[in-house]
């Protein structure tokens, strides 16, 4: 059988996933960049993909959410904070970190929802400080705009200057006072199409069964894989502890599908997306029962 090509990205967030994957007989790993994971997915250079939870929506190549892992959160959040120096209900521009979609959407409903507020959205290079596509945001003399969503390690290890931004939001912790619930920002995703034959559906349930073992093994490691993965991402080790075992949730659930659900509804009452709840991968017909899993190291 060919190997099962997973795309992923290595982040300090996605250790707990995709950690020893690269040991496993069957799979062969593509590290890719966030925005990238869904595409490769859709023209089949992936079979699986570690994609934000938002990319399951408006697919001319429909894709499935694989729950065999996720990365989201129960409150706070950490790395996805909106920065800004003015009044959230007075925002009229967003300047977005777009490596993750599902965090960008998420900012705009968090805005209309509880702060009546539905600003212009700018992709924005925020290391450079500058808008890209020929978008003119209002920007200080330092090139830090009004209003700024910032996503990953770059919340911790290129902070703005607090003193520009009075203002500043958690966007896990946000959703959890609105909704009650946890959050789901990125999961493992197929191509919907593959589903619909016994070999395919075969083929990610195999795959679906190894991620959710790898999850489950290094769940019984963190403390080691936070000393191993913390120095390459330059973030202080308690910190990155507090962080992978703390404020990040891993394993997709009920409570975790009732969130993707919710959050799908609001996006779709906001004109983001048109869709009310995303495709779930139907891995349990007895055809697509998988043969046992090969053990990491």
């Amino acid at each position: 059988m060919d190997p099962i090509r997973i795309a992923c990205v290595q982040y300090l967030n996605t250790a707990p996933l995709v950690e020893g994957l690269d040991k496993l007989e069957g799979l062969k790993i593509i590290p890719a960049v966030p925005a990238d994971i869904a595409p490769m997915v859709r023209t089949g250079e992936a079979d699986m993909g570690l994609a934000s939870i938002i990319d399951a929506a408006g697919s001319e190549t429909p894709l499935s959410v694989v729950p065999a892992g996720m990365i989201g959160c129960d409150g706070p959040t950490l790395t996805v904070r909106l920065f800004s120096s003015v009044p959230l209900e007075t925002v009229t521009q967003l300047c977005v970190d777009a490596d993750s979609h599902t965090s960008v959407a998420l900012a705009r409903v968090l805005l209309a929802e509880r702060f009546g507020a539905r600003p212009d959205v700018f992709e924005f290079n925020a290391l450079e400080r500058i808008a890209l596509g020929g978008a003119k945001p209002n920007q200080d003399d330092e090139g830090w705009p009004e209003t700024l969503l910032l996503i990953g390690d770059k919340v911790v290890t290129h902070s703005p200057p607090a003193v520009k931004y009075a203002h500043q939001l958690d966007l896990g912790e946000a959703w959890k006072e609105l909704t009650g619930l946890p959050f789901v920002y990125a999961s493992w995703m197929c191509r919907t199409e593959v589903l619909n034959n016994d070999e395919g559906r075969r083929r990610i349930a195999l795959a679906a069964a190894m991620l959710d073992r790898q999850r489950r093994h290094n769940a019984t490691r963190l403390d080691w894989l936070v000393q191993q993965w913390a120095p390459k991402a330059r973030w202080p080790v308690d910190l990155a502890q507090h962080y992978i075992a703390e404020l990040l949730r891993y394993e997709v659930g009920p409570r975790e599908r009732e969130a993707i659900d919710r959050f799908y509804g609001l996006c779709a009452r906001h004109d983001i997306i048109d869709v009310q709840s995303p495709r779930v991968a139907d891995l349990a017909s007895p055809s697509a029962q998988p043969v046992a899993a090969p053990e990491s190291e």
